[in-house]
């Protein structure tokens, strides 16, 4: 039977170029200069330091600019609260990798409402679908791509 999975991934190798692109861009920028501005990243955590909200906004406004000519999804970044201190504005963002489980209930229940003819499973960090024809296949994706998701989704392991 045609299966195949679907997964949200991002590509660490691309995240980190990310992140050295942003690290050139504060070095070289006017506006950057004599501030203890910084960008880290630590396994999926980005952290964003700034001297104010300011510069915490341009660092965020950096970061999806470099995201998306990385081709990394903006919707991978989870931004958390700004925490203001008396020098030093930080801002978490953590980089969603793989789908959990409640995000993959939902996915599964748009499939179901769709009546195609296929089944979902959810395995770990991905959702497996299974159906007898391949048209059905494709119906499902091209409904997933339609559909306005929090995560960005891909299609892979096609199988007939």
């Amino acid at each position: 039977m045609p299966t195949f999975d679907i997964v949200s991934e991002v590509d660490k190798h691309e995240l980190t170029n990310m992140v050295d692109q942003v690290q050139r861009e504060i070095q070289n920028r006017f506006d950057f200069k004599g501030t203890q501005c910084a960008v880290k990243l630590d396994e999926l955590n980005l952290q964003m330091i700034g001297d104010s909200e300011f510069h915490l906004q341009q660092l965020k406004d950096i970061v999806i600019n470099k995201c998306s000519r990385r081709d990394i999804d903006p919707k991978v970044l989870a931004f958390q609260k700004a925490e203001v201190a008396l020098n030093v504005c930080k801002q978490q963002a953590q980089v969603q990798d793989g789908i959990d489980t409640e995000f993959a209930k939902k996915i599964c229940k748009i499939i179901k409402e769709s009546k195609l003819k296929v089944q979902t499973s959810i395995q770990q960090n991905q959702i497996r679908v299974t159906g007898k024809k391949r048209d059905n296949l494709q119906e499902v994706i091209q409904l997933l791509k339609e559909t306005e998701l929090s995560l960005p989704l891909q299609f892979q392991n096609f199988r007939d």
